[in-house]
């Protein structure tokens, strides 16, 4: 009869195991389509790239490094194959985007351009919908991360190859220009 019973609670924790496992792969596979997700808006936006710098180019010829460095990034981030990489590669390309942005302000006849006001319009409307992706990755990256911290999953998750992993965020340096009060010049 006790036997019985050893069988009975071995069962029930096999069975609490099972769900728990069951659980966190559903959260890491969430995770990953929200990834696949912001993949979709990173390719709409590598694809955009290369005409922005173009049609920005006759205006800035002597912006050489600026355009060099969106390219480069963009190489970057086109050769990521992780999720980690893909993340430090993009934030690298976003900082390389707005340095560019900035070099823009100087020109006006660029401004005026309808070929670049078109191209402008649609990567703002990418950064949209990128921003609104990453808000999705980033809560089920949260959920993720919680359940592999929250005991008693932490004491199985390891063992089952689960770890926290990294939010999309705007990185250490963006975060520093963040913090900075802006500048009123009048």
């Amino acid at each position: 009869m006790s036997w019985l019973i050893i069988l009975g609670i071995v069962v029930v924790v096999g069975f609490w195991i099972a769900a728990m496992y069951n659980n966190l792969v559903a959260l890491r596979n969430n995770r990953e389509n929200a990834f696949a997700d912001i993949d979709v808006q990173l390719k709409q936006r590598h694809d955009l790239i290369p005409q922005l710098v173009s049609a920005v180019k006759g205006y800035m010829n002597h912006e050489r490094g600026t355009l060099e460095a969106v390219t480069a990034a963009r190489t970057r981030a086109m050769g990521a194959t992780t999720i980690n990489e893909k993340i430090e590669a993009e934030q690298q390309l976003s900082s390389a985007i707005r340095g560019l942005n900035v070099q823009i302000e100087a020109y006006p006849d660029l401004k005026a351009s309808a070929n670049f006001m078109q191209l402008q319009t649609e990567m703002s409307d990418i950064e949209n919908k990128l921003a609104a992706v990453r808000r999705y990755f980033n809560s089920a990256t949260k959920e993720l991360n919680t359940a592999v911290q929250r005991f008693p999953n932490n004491i199985f998750a390891g063992m089952f190859g689960f770890k926290t992993e990294p939010f999309f965020d705007l990185g250490e340096s963006q975060r520093q220009q963040l913090d900075k009060a802006p500048e009123v010049n009048f």
